[in-house]
């Protein structure tokens, strides 16, 4: 199996005045072009997701829209809770195991840090690996046998939103 894990795009500031509640922040104009330009990259390397699972704050929410969108997977989106910032990264393992058929290429869209601890958890065990994901950034990790929070993959790449358009 793939895991591609997707950081949510350039989103609105914080700003207890007109955002109170963070869940609620959306996607920025600059932050849904930069989305797309990666999209284009997604393409010219013929990715493509059996499921793509997002957490369903909109900023996460509108990446993964954009990217299903664009590769023509609406209905391979799901929202999960898992995946909000403090989620559970073990229930979200337990549900990606079992899902049917197994997904060849699944794909996380969410929040830091919660992805790099992910990553960090399952390329070496614990929280130590030093990852940071920047907005729009994409990784692919490559699950040998089984996946679990634990080590279990490699880090085959890690890219920027910027390294992803230049890809395009």
């Amino acid at each position: 199996m793939n895991l591609y894990l997707l950081r949510h795009g350039l989103a609105a500031e914080r700003d207890p005045q007109h955002f109170p509640d963070d869940s609620r922040r959306p996607l920025v104009a600059k932050g849904r072009e930069r989305l797309r330009r990666g999209c284009a990259a997604l393409r010219a390397l013929e990715i493509s997701f059996d499921r793509i699972l997002s957490s369903p704050y909109p900023r996460a929410a509108q990446t993964a829209e954009i990217v299903a969108a664009t590769l023509g997977l609406k209905k391979r989106l799901e929202f999960r809770d898992e995946l909000i910032p403090d989620g559970d990264p073990q229930a979200l393992i337990r549900y990606i195991n079992r899902l049917r058929p197994v997904p060849e290429n699944v794909l996380l869209v969410g929040h830091e840090p919660d992805l790099s601890q992910l990553i960090s958890h399952l390329i070496c065990g614990g929280p130590a690996a030093g990852i940071a994901m920047k907005k729009g950034g994409l990784a692919k990790l490559e699950i040998a046998v089984e996946l679990r929070y634990a080590r279990c993959a490699t880090l085959a790449w890690l890219l920027t939103s910027k390294q992803m358009a230049l890809l395009a």
